[in-house]
């Protein structure tokens, strides 16, 4: 099997030459009708945080859909967006445990290949009464070609156990790629998770957290973003976000130099999503710690003082 090669290929559509409603800002309406009048490859990155069908209460949306529907419409949208991306474009999809088997299943029908399976470990989790606390979400890295694809893994290696623990001359100078797990609040065990070792952690953005946006009860942190816009798109290269809610992936993606599309159902969150986009610019600071164990405070420190 050939090495897979990661290439920079610009796209055959020009942002340019898309319509200028939809470009730099997130269109009101159904995702598929919005990406149905785009052009073929357009689009250098997509991600996309769909609902997941477990009731969540949306403003313009069931999202308590019957299976078979629900998995008509997830591969109806997922394959705009497949029609969307150049030939070495990405594609990445957060789900939850309820349907990611059968979208990767759907996913890998429509032609999409995948690159990684992603665990976002959070021990911040939701709370569940009759089964174990749900503290993890999936993130899926699919490619359209398994052979050329965008991939700058010089942007996010990490320093590797040769280098920090053994001191081995071996040891690639430039680091390693991190793992595949992703973990939050590495300070409650430090010595277990150190964070220049090769554990991505990222926290779930909750309702105490500066980096809130206000208005949407699902929000990905800018800091996990940021890692794949860097490693599989380039500065001026055009990010899709199909579910824009809280419109993190365009602001972080306006923050490192690229240009953004965005589609949303509600009209609330397009307008409101249009905000934080018109007052975001490129070169902007990232919202959120870098180094994680600083954006919350470890658990000891939390637990009263004896009296």
């Amino acid at each position: 099997m050939p090495t897979p090669k990661s290439i920079n290929t610009s796209p055959q559509t020009t942002a340019a030459e898309i319509s200028e409603q939809f470009v730099g800002r997130i269109s009101k309406g159904d995702c598929i009708t919005t990406m149905r009048s785009l052009p073929d490859a357009c689009v250098h990155l997509a991600f996309a945080d769909p609902p997941f069908n477990i009731g969540y209460d949306y403003d313009e949306y069931d999202d308590r859909l019957e299976t078979e529907e629900y998995l008509n419409w997830s591969r109806e949208w997922m394959q705009q967006v497949y029609r969307l991306l150049v030939p070495t474009g990405t594609f990445w999809l957060a789900i939850g445990d309820e349907y990611a088997a059968e979208l990767k299943l759907e996913a890998q029908r429509i032609g999409f290949s995948c690159r990684s399976w992603v665990i976002w470990y959070y021990t911040f989790g939701v709370n569940c009464k009759y089964k174990f606390s749900r503290s993890h979400a999936h993130l899926f890295h699919f490619v359209r070609d398994p052979s050329a694809f965008t991939f700058n893994h010089q942007e996010i290696r990490v320093p590797s156990a040769r280098q920090l623990v053994y001191g081995d001359r071996r040891a690639n100078s430039s680091g390693r790629l991190p793992d595949d797990t992703w973990i939050l609040r590495p300070q409650d065990l430090p010595e277990g998770f150190q964070p220049d070792e090769d554990t991505w952690y990222f926290p779930r953005v909750a309702g105490t957290f500066r980096e809130r946006a206000g208005f949407h009860g699902c929000q990905m942190p800018e800091q996990l973003l940021a890692r794949i816009i860097r490693a599989c798109s380039n500065a001026g290269d055009t990010v899709l976000d199909p579910f824009s809610g809280s419109a993190s992936t365009l602001v972080t993606a306006r923050k490192l130099n690229r240009i953004v599309l965005g589609c949303e159902l509600s009209e609330e969150y397009a307008e409101r999503g249009n905000e934080r986009l018109r007052a975001t610019a490129p070169g902007d600071p990232l919202t959120g710690a870098e180094d994680p164990r600083f954006s919350a405070p470890d658990t000891a420190s939390q637990e009263p003082s004896a009296s």
